[in-house]
């Protein structure tokens, strides 16, 4: 242990000695499954040895140079930016790359693939359902004035007060965390999920975007947002705060609003007179005569 050093913490102390080389073990608990090999997902521990701030995909690392070099899994920027490294990690989707061992407050490490979807190997879970869904939203903007979107002559104002509406939304990183957290997701197909819906809202929110017509024939079907029962796990797993049930809710709102306003436009309907040869059935009785 080195000396304390004036005005340091305890636990920063702590933190340098470990660094230094006074780690500890945990056991890691990993999903595996290889489809040329396995006819079902098997489970294996392993025990590393850990140091503070040591993260879940840092483990991973260890474990495949040390014990396992044939583990799969999908990791790219290591800084939570990507979302590639989405995994189901002691029962909650999480980032590895942003969980640290410490945090998780036991001495075991359980590692699978996001539920959810289906796997391709090891914790490399299939996305290809969110994305198809995601594009059929139609996540870009859609102008009218196509020719000046695609060669602009000028910039499209927005204030920051329209900035606001959707700036939120626009943090997802398509980790497919809250995809893995929905119940509705899990149990029903014909649902699009968290993620393209959130997505959908945040165009439709966007002050320089007019596809709203052209979402809503999606939208407002089965595989929108009305299948979601509110659970509101998508955003609490989310890692960077976008809160996908917010969106989802406010989308519900728009689209109302949106039949709301059609309705209030449309012609009333015809009256339609008794057709002949309708009768009153007997077994009806006569109504009470009035009182008022």
């Amino acid at each position: 242990m080195p000396p304390a050093l004036p005005g340091a913490r305890p636990d920063f102390i702590q933190d340098i000695a470990m660094t230094n080389g006074n780690s500890e073990h945990v056991t890691y608990r990993v999903k595996h499954f290889d489809p040329d090999r396995d006819q079902a997902p098997r489970w294996q521990e392993y025990r590393i040895a850990s140091s503070a701030g040591m993260t879940v995909l840092e483990g991973l690392w260890q474990l495949k140079e040390t014990q396992a070099p044939g583990l799969a899994w999908r990791a790219s920027c290591r800084m939570g930016v990507c979302g590639s490294c989405g995994m189901w990690i002691n029962g909650k989707a999480r980032l590895a790359c942003n969980t640290q061992i410490a945090e998780l407050e036991s001495s075991f490490v359980t590692v699978a693939p996001l539920p959810n979807f289906d796997i391709v190997r090891d914790l490399v879970p299939d996305l290809t359902p969110m994305f198809d869904a995601h594009t059929v939203v139609l996540p870009f903007l859609i102008r009218s004035d196509r020719a000046e979107q695609e060669s602009p002559t000028v910039e499209y104002h927005q204030s920051r007060e329209e900035l606001e509406r959707y700036l939120q939304f626009s943090y997802c990183i398509k980790c497919g965390c809250c995809m893995a957290a929905c119940p509705t997701f899990a149990t029903d197909a014909l649902y699009s999920g968290p993620m393209p819906l959130t997505q959908a809202q945040r165009y439709n929110s966007d002050s320089r975007d007019d596809g709203f017509g052209q979402r809503k024939t999606v939208l407002a079907g089965t595989a929108g947002p009305w299948r979601c029962h509110y659970a509101g796990e998508c955003s609490r797993v989310c890692p960077k705060g976008v809160d996908p049930a917010k969106a989802i809710q406010l989308m519900k709102r728009e689209l109302v609003l949106d039949f709301l306003r059609l309705r209030r436009h449309s012609r009333p309907t015809d009256l339609v007179e008794k057709p002949e040869g309708i009768k009153r059935r007997p077994d009806i009785p006569e109504a009470p005569a009035r009182t008022v």
